[in-house]
């Protein structure tokens, strides 16, 4: 109770025009402001802001103050109202986070490295086992499975059936398969 009649007399002194009770009283209300700040959730830097807001708020009102009526419940009601605006302010407010933790931790979007190597390699792998094909199984995989024509398309093109261009791509991809799989192990 000693900060509180302190505090409550400074104030009094201040509003007769006491200007060394006022410095008094505003130097005194630092570190009790601050700790209600702190109370309320404010973190960091953004204390000081709302020690300066509630600061400048008991100098607009101190008119207001009743000398008869403790000074810390006033004191508090100033500073956790300045405190909830500044939360409110800071919630609507895109924060930058410099954290080079998190650009570490964060996944790259792109390709992983090396793989437009091994899908190059991939790539000449088939090209290497089409061009490997008997003629027929070969043209039935380079018009149906790669330049995806249709039956009708590719039989025009090749003057075969569509029965022997089944039968040739379902040879064919049989036969990739196999060496295919036999490239990678």
């Amino acid at each position: 109770m000693v900060l509180e009649d302190e505090l409550s007399a400074l104030m009094a002194a201040a509003q007769g025009g006491d200007t060394a009770a006022y410095r008094a009283l505003l130097k005194a209300c630092l570190p009790v402001v601050s700790a209600i700040a702190r109370a309320q959730g404010v973190r960091g830097e953004a204390v000081d802001d709302v020690v300066q807001d509630a600061l400048m708020t008991v100098h607009r009102a101190r008119a207001s103050y009743d000398p008869g009526r403790p000074f810390m419940p006033w004191l508090r009601a100033i500073t956790q109202r300045r405190a909830i605006d500044r939360l409110r302010r800071a919630g609507r407010r895109p924060r930058e986070v410099n954290d080079p933790l998190s650009y570490e931790a964060e996944v790259d979007p792109g390709p992983p490295p090396g793989q437009g190597l091994e899908a190059r390699d991939r790539a000449a792998a088939l090209a290497r086992a089409v061009a490997a094909l008997p003629e027929g199984q070969r043209q039935a995989v380079e018009h149906l499975g790669l330049r995806e024509l249709s039956l009708d398309e590719a039989a025009a093109l090749t003057g075969r059936t569509k029965g022997a261009l089944k039968v040739n791509l379902h040879r064919a991809l049989k036969a990739l398969r196999i060496s295919l799989t036999r490239e990678t192990e």
